[in-house]
């Protein structure tokens, strides 16, 4: 009787620890969601000021109609990316997928702003300022949003990789979350330097 009582207990307590470390899992996973909507409110707001951005350069840069379309393009592209991530924020190549497109955007309205430099009066216009203003303030959101959403998928990672949560993990499917990485196309290039 006491043998069983023994075998009774050690078989409960396994099932209690798989549940706490399940549970673990699943606070991990949910944490990582919500501050990836964090990130999503952010280039929502990115996404939405674009259009006006580009209609309010429009008048301006007639002879430009190659850099707005790239700028648009790169936005509708932003916007789907963003979509598919929503749907599962732990899903790696979903979130590589957005950081890319992400990059090729920022990529972009770089060059719609040096494009915009050759006009004085649009650089001048208060429309122009205020959205350049609008997108610097939001571009710095996004990346304190990023921060954080790294920092909740590098704990979820520790969860799910950790030993023995990585066994528990793979049991119920848990997958290893990708980092949020916008690249800018500017921060690759080497400067140029010549000595005289």
């Amino acid at each position: 009787m006491t043998s069983f009582l023994i075998f009774l207990a050690v078989i409960v307590a396994l099932v209690l620890f798989v549940i706490g470390i399940y549970n673990s899992l699943v606070n991990s996973r949910n944490r990582v969601k919500n501050a990836f909507a964090q990130i999503d409110v952010q280039l929502t707001r990115r996404h939405d000021l674009i259009p006006n951005l580009v209609e309010a350069v429009k008048g301006y840069m007639k002879h430009e109609r190659e850099t707005l379309d790239a700028v648009i393009s790169a936005r509708n592209s932003a916007v789907s990316s963003l979509d598919a991530a929503k749907a599962d924020p732990s899903n790696a190549a979903a979130i590589q997928k957005l950081g890319a497109a992400e990059g090729m955007l920022g990529g972009a309205l770089g060059r719609l702003f040096a494009l915009a430099e050759a006009y004085p009066d649009l650089k001048a216009n208060q429309n122009m300022m205020q959205f350049q203003e609008e997108l610097s303030s939001t571009e710095n959101k996004v990346a304190f949003s990023r921060q954080a959403f790294n920092d909740s998928v590098l704990s979820y990672n520790n969860t799910v990789q950790n030993f023995p949560n990585n066994i528990i993990a793979g049991m119920f499917q848990f997958q290893p979350a990708s980092y949020l990485e916008i690249e800018a196309a500017e921060k690759r290039q080497v400067p140029d330097v010549k000595f005289t």
